[in-house]
């Protein structure tokens, strides 16, 4: 009774006051990243937002790289929910690809939090290195689950493994098998690089409007991004056989 007692006691107010004074800290660190962009964040200019000392600062965040991994680990897990709640979010389209919708999810948190995106995304802190398989690493795998069930719902290991491009080398093919798996069931390595491929273009055209890049097309770009997509959708889902047959060969 007493271990039960113990695993469920509920936080101590030191704990509580430790959490929120944590969560404080977090928030006017993002605040300071959209309004100054990640290259001027620094727990100097956090404190001083806050009113505390650098000192003080230290006692929850020992070092410059600790927030900035809370700030990435934070922005990975916000990315991925909205990206969720774009597929949760009943269409007015109903023809629109769950994965086109998931897509959109992605561009809209991207250009909706371009700091945030750019801390993720842009040109890396100098002097930081996130955690080897840290928490980082971890939420960002999330978001990957979300576009490869979405991407290949519905289709069977020997049609992934079928799928008709380009022959892998060796070396890329082994490296791929022997990479950490995220989603449901085993990826075979053709699936996996159409997936790395696919978010490769679907990254690159928000990472170029975030940037402003493609600003020239003005009110178009959602349409522009849409249809890019749907072609993306359409020709990865060309190149997956409808069928295998039990010798290894298309149906």
């Amino acid at each position: 009774m007493a271990v039960d007692e113990r695993t469920t006691a509920p936080p101590s107010l030191r704990e509580r006051r430790r959490a929120a004074a944590t969560q404080e800290i977090v928030d006017a660190a993002e605040r300071h990243l959209t309004e100054h962009g990640p290259a001027a964040l620094s727990l100097r200019a956090v404190a001083r937002s806050l009113g505390m000392t650098v000192q003080a600062l230290y006692h929850y965040f020992p070092s410059r790289d600790a927030l900035v991994t809370v700030l990435v680990t934070k922005g990975y897990e916000d990315l991925a929910d909205a990206v969720q709640a774009a597929v949760d979010t009943t269409s007015d389209d109903p023809d629109l690809p769950r994965l086109v919708i998931a897509t959109e999810g992605y561009r809209r948190w991207g250009i909706t939090n371009p700091e945030r995106f750019q801390l993720l995304y842009g040109t890396p802190l100098r002097d930081y290195a996130a955690p080897t398989d840290g928490p980082t690493t971890q939420a960002s795998r999330r978001m990957s689950a979300i576009f490869e069930r979405e991407l290949f719902a519905g289709y069977s290991t020997e049609q992934l493994a079928a799928i008709d491009a380009p022959v892998l080398s060796p070396a890329l093919r082994g490296y791929l098998e022997q990479l950490p798996h995220y989603g449901q069931g085993h990826l075979p390595a053709p699936a996996t690089a159409l997936l790395m491929s696919a978010w490769g273009h679907l990254h690159g055209l928000v990472a170029l409007e975030v940037f402003g890049h493609t600003s020239f097309l003005g009110g178009h770009q959602a349409e522009i991004f849409r249809m890019a997509m749907r072609n993306l959708l359409a020709d990865l889902h060309r190149r997956i056989p409808e069928h295998v047959d039990p010798d290894g060969g298309d149906a």
